[in-house]
């Protein structure tokens, strides 16, 4: 499995594709008695308070809690995630609201170094990553849980420099159900030699995070032990495909070249507007494919959210552009690449009845921007008012103004 050393810097795409670094990855653990698992929808299983699956553990919670899995102790698959929480951060080299996740697992069988070790040699011999661009973090220890000493050593043996830190390394930090301490690779993507750390130095970007998973942490905060000690990791494929890819940023890896092709000759936008587009409408897609519709709360309010954000960047500059130009290609091309099996017709069908739907709302509001009340400059509860009460972003409200 060697490969040259790939580059982590901007410049020609010469990196393996996105179904090779797949490819890769899940022969790599099949090698190692890992079964892979068919990844689940965004939906995650009943139960499960969170909207959507935002991580490839969701689905498996039984299962690291002491559940036998039909498959064995050893697991990997690709799973698709949807995240929120990141929203306002799309568009910058690294964050998209649907991604795909390769994870791995160990339930109740080996421990964390040796899921490090392998991840070490998956990196540098199988993808070919100069183990000078490695840096990696561990749980530092607090007052209920001691350092995670055995993963430190780990990465000392290698001589990769490590960072102990506290809530950074404790996954999840703050929610009931399964934790416990991880230990985070990142990749240095800066000009010139790695400097400084991960916490002091965002160049520094996360791509693996392993986490021991041994402890459940009760509704009052206080930590018991899981009935086995399980090895959960994550790695953002889009993410690590830019990276390998040598591209500056996840819009610009091979999972988003049909849209770069397509979208700025439909509708003509700078960069940060492109992105955004880009990736809520890609997202927007997969969640339809997935069975959700446009709805005034859970879900179907998330959907909403994504395209009428989409709607609102689009109409900023040009009322006259539409959902409905949108190639039938790129919605085949989505659904294809996650793996689903929705019509791309009926998923172009909703897009453009939630378009039609916010114009008939943005025409209403324009009513509403015209009372006197709205007249003069807006203040917070005058935004606040218009959001909650008229569905109108801020956004939204400041370029009709501006128009009107």
């Amino acid at each position: 499995m060697k490969n040259p050393k790939t580059p982590l810097s901007t410049g020609p795409s010469t990196g393996p594709s996105t179904e090779q670094i797949v490819r890769t990855f899940v022969e790599y653990y099949e090698e190692r008695g890992h079964r892979r698992i068919t990844g689940s929808t965004l939906l995650p299983p009943p139960g499960d308070p969170v909207l959507f699956t935002t991580s490839g553990m969701h689905p498996l919670i039984p299962y690291l809690e002491g559940r036998p899995h039909p498959l064995g102790r050893r697991l990997v698959n690709v799973q698709r995630c949807l995240r929120t929480t990141d929203l306002e951060e799309v568009g910058d080299p690294t964050h998209l609201t649907v991604f795909e996740m390769l994870g791995t697992w160990s339930l109740g069988d080996y421990e964390g170094p040796q899921s490090l070790a392998w991840g070490y040699e998956l990196l540098t011999d199988g993808f070919g990553v100069d183990p000078g661009l490695l840096h990696a973090t561990v749980f530092g220890g607090d007052d209920r849980t001691g350092p995670d000493t055995a993963s430190l050593e780990l990465w000392q043996d290698r001589g990769v420099p490590v960072e102990p830190t506290v809530e950074d390394n404790w996954w999840p930090s703050g929610s009931a159900g399964p934790c416990g301490p991880d230990s985070e690779i990142f990749l240095w993507t800066g000009e010139g030699p790695p400097e400084s750390t991960p916490t002091r130095d965002d160049r520094w970007v996360e791509v693996w995070n392993h986490v021991m998973m041994r402890h459940r942490r009760l509704d009052d905060g206080s930590l018991v032990p899981l009935v086995q000690r399980n090895v959960d990791t994550g790695l953002g494929l889009e993410r690590l495909a830019s990276l390998l890819q040598g591209r500056g940023s996840v819009f610009e890896s091979d999972v988003f070249d049909l849209w770069r092709r397509l979208v700025p000759g439909l509708w003509p936008l700078d960069e940060p507007s492109l992105r955004l587009v880009c990736d809520h409408l890609r997202s927007a897609v997969v969640v339809i494919g997935d069975g959700v519709g446009p709805a005034v709360s859970g879900r179907g309010y998330v959907l909403r959210r994504l395209v009428r954000r989409v709607l609102t960047v689009l109409w900023r500059d040009d009322a006259s552009r539409t959902l409905g130009d949108l190639p039938d290609e790129l919605v085949r091309h989505t659904l294809d690449r996650f793996r689903q099996d929705a019509d791309p017709n009926a998923v172009h069908r909703v897009l453009v009845e939630e378009e039609r739907r916010f114009g008939r709302l943005l025409e209403r509001g324009r009513q509403v921007l015209a009372r006197p009340r709205f007249r003069g400059p807006l203040d917070e509860e005058d935004f606040r008012y218009l959001h909650d009460t008229h569905g109108l972003p801020r956004e939204l409200v400041v370029s009709l103004r501006t128009r009107d």
